[in-house]
């Protein structure tokens, strides 16, 4: 399934559709993720403290993009069925929460359990972008790992910051683990992010 825009995560009820601001489509992410990682691949060094300064900022379209994403994460095809089967999952539980809430009258609850067949693919869609996001992630904290980062420091803004937030979390789950360290510093008089590895 290719990747696009959908939107904010769906928050459906017997009234309609809107849409959880605090819960973003990491569609969203991946350019920023893909662009961190292309310009570690363009350092390929080891046991250094990386500043990913020149960061090629191109919008990329949604073939090279997903083109992008194949190269990073080559078994996105095989988890189509994966996806397929988490979207239902997710649906199930939303729709049997419907079905036991006693405050519905039979219209509502009709209603409501038609407001979430028809956001299905929009599910869907947020479900694979959030899984190519993981992945991206994932093969992320293998590089820093593999390359033995110590540090890394990039620019602010285009959800740099944001994807090195999200990249700590995969980190502490890492094998081995890592109790990164995320900070704002000043260098070369510009305010910069720095990832601290904290290594043993």
């Amino acid at each position: 399934m290719k990747l696009k825009y959908v939107g904010a995560k769906p928050k459906v009820s017997q009234y309609g559709v809107q849409f959880d601001q605090t819960k973003p489509d990491k569609y969203t992410f991946i350019h920023a993720a893909i662009e961190l990682l292309e310009t570690l691949n363009t350092e390929m060094k080891s046991g250094k403290n990386l500043y990913l300064h020149n960061i090629d900022t191109r919008e990329y379209t949604s073939d090279v993009l997903n083109d992008k994403i194949g190269k990073y994460c080559p078994d996105m095809e095989q988890e189509s069925d994966q996806l397929q089967e988490k979207t239902n999952e997710l649906i199930n539980e939303y729709k049997q929460k419907v079905k036991e809430n006693v405050h519905l009258n039979n219209d509502e609850r009709t209603a409501w359990l038609g407001n979430i067949d028809i956001m299905r693919d929009y599910y869907l869609q947020y479900i694979t972008n959030e899984f190519a996001y993981n992945c991206l992630l994932n093969t992320f904290a293998d590089k820093l790992h593999s390359m033995y980062i110590l540090e890394m420091t990039f620019p602010l803004g285009r959800n740099y910051g944001l994807v090195c937030g999200d990249l700590i979390v995969i980190l502490r789950d890492h094998k081995p683990p890592y109790d990164a360290i995320l900070d704002v510093i000043e260098r070369d008089d510009a305010t910069v992010g720095r990832l601290n590895m904290n290594r043993k």
